[in-house]
């Protein structure tokens, strides 16, 4: 094959981005206190806590995600810590699959909460969790994920994980 025949086999660039897969992708903080419990948000919209985070925008990094999420739920301006784990998470309930970042946000105690005002509705109220406490409040999804995490800041290591169970 001749360097011309091999260059007309090439797609372009517009028809091979288009045939690529999609992945969602989301970025989430883990704020823990001294004891270990992890800050958990309640949304309004949903019956399950969260972690401070949210979906990634087009043309955004998960660490720029991140930033934003916790200036808009909580009105917090702060560097985030190291990344603690990347999540694959498989297709589920309709929604494609997807990979989910979690970063250090450090140790917090309860007076960083004190007078915490959420302007637009979208959070209720924000409180420390025991892992077990948050088993009964979040997704299992984001339990197994949020006990990885835990591990991993103590760890000092960053924790690669397959709907939520730690691989490497």
């Amino acid at each position: 094959m001749t360097t011309s025949e091999s260059a007309d086999k090439v797609l372009p660039v517009e028809q091979y981005v288009a045939s690529l897969a999609r992945k969602r992708m989301a970025a989430g903080v883990l704020f823990r206190d001294r004891v270990g419990r992890v800050l958990l948000l309640e949304p309004s919209y949903k019956p399950n806590w969260e972690i401070p985070g949210g979906a990634v925008d087009a043309d955004e990094s998960p660490w720029a995600t991140a930033t934003r999420e916790l200036a808009e739920e909580l009105g917090w301006e702060r560097p985030l810590g190291r990344l603690l784990v990347v999540d694959y998470v498989r297709p589920q309930d309709s929604r494609p699959e997807g990979v989910v970042f979690v970063f250090d946000g450090g140790v917090l105690d309860e007076t960083d909460l004190v007078g915490m005002v959420f302007t637009d509705g979208e959070i209720l109220s924000a409180s420390f969790r025991s892992l077990d406490e948050a088993r009964s409040k979040v997704k299992p999804l984001l339990a197994d994920r949020l006990a990885v995490a835990l591990q991993a800041a103590e760890q000092g290591a960053t924790a690669l994980c397959e709907q939520g169970q730690r691989v490497a």
